[in-house]
């Protein structure tokens, strides 16, 4: 019996020994520090790598400091036209590296620092700015939206953990509301399409007026050439018959001149009686 109780003692007294060995030291891992606690208070933060402390005294919670992704998904709230809307979200934080004591001193862990802080306030502020927003506009300028709702859950969530970026997913509203939006947009198309015909006519008609003009002007121009024509013309025959008629003024024999340049010298077959012979003069 004494044998059997000395062996139990034995190998309960090795295993507490394994277990102040093993007690002594741990290991922190790239992207995560450790808060040591000694006997419940903090007393320090251990970087990555291998580190001692007292067996049954220190205490070691293991903080990440990646970056993590909170989702927020079915928020519930209204445009300020009053439209129902659904929206998801998602945020990049993470946990400041030289701010871990803080995180542990306020919130006890990440997830205390999740349900506290960070997901009230990503609740609060998103509702706040999409508020502001008519459900038109918050479609058309999601890109604005999405700016400025980052910027209010930046300013809002001070202390250990920082938001690195803010991401609206979507933004559904009712199926009654997309219906009304869909036709309004069908419509707006159709007007831009009228729209866009009318200034085509309007072009066409400026087209087919300039080319009528400028075929008058054309048939104008042709007119106005052959009128000038004709009356150069007939300027030029007047001008020459006032000067015939001046040399016949100044010398009477001209026309007989002419005469008889043009005469054949054949003289008529048939005379009427009474009547005068040509070119052939009687004056003495």
């Amino acid at each position: 019996m004494n044998r059997i109780l000395s062996i139990v003692v034995a190998t309960v007294v090795v295993l507490a020994g394994l277990s102040v060995l093993f007690g002594t030291w741990y290991t922190i891992d790239q992207g995560v520090r450790g808060v040591i606690l000694r006997n419940g208070a903090l007393i320090g933060v251990a970087q990555p790598g291998l580190g001692f402390k007292l067996p049954l005294i220190d205490t070691v919670q293991k903080i990440s400091v990646q970056t993590h992704v909170e989702n927020f998904d079915n928020m519930h709230t209204y445009s300020k036209d009053q439209q129902p809307a659904l929206l998801k979200l998602s945020v990049n934080y993470r946990v400041s590296p030289d701010r871990v004591a803080d995180l542990y001193s306020l919130y006890g862990s990440v997830e205390g620092a999740l349900a506290r802080m960070i997901r009230p306030y990503v609740n609060q502020q998103s509702k706040i700015v999409f508020g502001g927003y008519t459900a038109v506009s918050a479609i058309q300028d999601r890109g604005k939206l999405n700016a400025e709702v980052a910027q209010a859950i930046e300013n809002s969530v001070k202390g250990p953990i920082e938001i690195e970026s803010v991401q609206i997913e979507s933004i559904d509203f009712s199926k009654a509301y997309e219906q009304s939006i869909e036709q309004r947009m069908l419509a707006e198309v159709e007007v831009q399409r009228l729209r866009q015909n009318a200034d085509r006519e309007k072009v066409q008609a400026e087209i087919t007026v300039t080319q009528a003009t400028a075929r008058a002007n054309a048939v104008r121009a042709q007119a106005q050439a052959e009128a000038d024509a004709i009356r150069v013309k007939g300027e030029a025959e007047a001008t020459a018959i006032r000067a015939r008629g001046a040399a016949l003024g100044d010398n009477p024999h001209l026309v007989n001149l002419v005469q008889a340049e043009r005469w054949n010298g054949v003289l008529p077959t048939t005379m009427v009686p009474g009547g005068a012979v040509p070119m052939i003069s009687m004056n003495r």
